[in-house]
């Protein structure tokens, strides 16, 4: 498959790049003048909480867009600020040979690729497809696959940052697939991240994002219960939480992320739990975990689940 492929560099050494400070940016519409009109364009689809600001981030370094989502009203703001937008997936991939995806779950991510209108009915062989989308590594294993026969590449490579490093351009990108194709993913996906890691063969970035996730979903129940009891007992929220972040409690739910209204500005918390990343998506972590965890059993009872929000219990 290599000889039909476009040399896009060979990767050496530690598979790992970092940017600890993003560049400067111009503004959403000072960038549509584009002074590297040379970059070509760059297919997106799935422009939503996390897909929006990733896409304005491509936009800030010069790539022109070919945007699909299923929602049009989604796409109004880059139709607004001169970019393509299309309608359907596989429009993107008749007009882009360098498209991400960022979708929900794994059956919308077998949609945009395999479905009546996928990708893979117009996709151009050399073509460099890259999911964002958190699915199970298994069915990036089988997407993998069909991408592969159509002579295209297939990467995926979760993130990890939520909403506000997506719009800061910090985000983490854990890649999985053909090494050689590595250099080519992290010249798009350093535009959106701070941290670009190689981590083997598809699905082991999606396999690295569900254990992040796993260990996330277990500090988040351990910082809910915990501010949970704290209040109970009649402590202040907001000094609770600053004593847990300069004890041996601090984690990146409390120090970052607190899921107490009130405690932080900036989180979902503060703003009705709009925004942040649903627990019937962190859910996802029960595609591996055997059916006796106690994470997965958390996760499915209504300790902590209200429909897609993280709150604190009242008993």
């Amino acid at each position: 498959m290599a000889a039909s492929l476009r040399l896009r560099g060979a990767a050496s050494g530690l598979r790992y790049w970092s940017r600890r400070q993003p560049p400067a940016v111009a503004s959403l519409a000072a960038v549509c003048s584009r002074s590297m009109a040379s970059k070509t364009p760059v297919g997106f689809i799935g422009v939503g909480n996390m897909g929006n600001p990733m896409a304005k981030n491509l936009m800030k370094h010069g790539y022109p867009l070919i945007i699909y989502d299923v929602f049009p009203d989604a796409c109004k703001e880059f139709l607004d600020a001169g970019e393509q937008v299309v309608s359907s997936p596989a429009d993107v991939a008749e007009k882009a040979d360098r498209i991400i995806t960022m979708l929900p779950t794994s059956i919308n991510a077998i949609e945009a690729y395999s479905g009546a209108n996928g990708i893979l009915k117009k996709v151009k062989k050399g073509s460099l497809l890259i999911d964002s989308s958190t699915i199970d590594p298994m069915v990036s294993k089988e997407l993998a696959k069909e991408v592969e026969k159509m002579g295209a590449v297939f990467m995926d490579a979760p993130v990890s940052g939520g909403v506000g490093a997506a719009r800061s351009g910090n985000l983490t990108f854990m890649v999985g697939g053909v090494e050689e194709e590595f250099a080519a993913a992290q010249e798009l996906l350093g535009c959106m991240g701070s941290n670009v890691v190689y981590c083997g063969a598809v699905g082991t970035g999606q396999a690295a994002k569900i254990c992040n996730n796993l260990l996330l979903a277990i500090s988040m129940i351990g910082t809910a219960e915990a501010m949970n009891l704290g209040i109970r007992l009649g402590l202040d929220p907001k000094l609770l939480a600053k004593i847990l972040n300069m004890s041996s409690g601090r984690c990146w739910s409390s120090d970052t992320y607190n899921p107490v209204p009130g405690v932080m500005d900036g989180v979902p918390s503060a703003n009705n739990y709009q925004g942040g990343f649903g627990t019937t998506l962190m859910a996802k972590v029960q595609l591996v975990l055997p059916r006796e965890s106690i994470v997965l059993q958390y996760l499915s009872s209504n300790c902590l689940i209200h429909k897609t929000r993280l709150y604190i219990p009242s008993t």
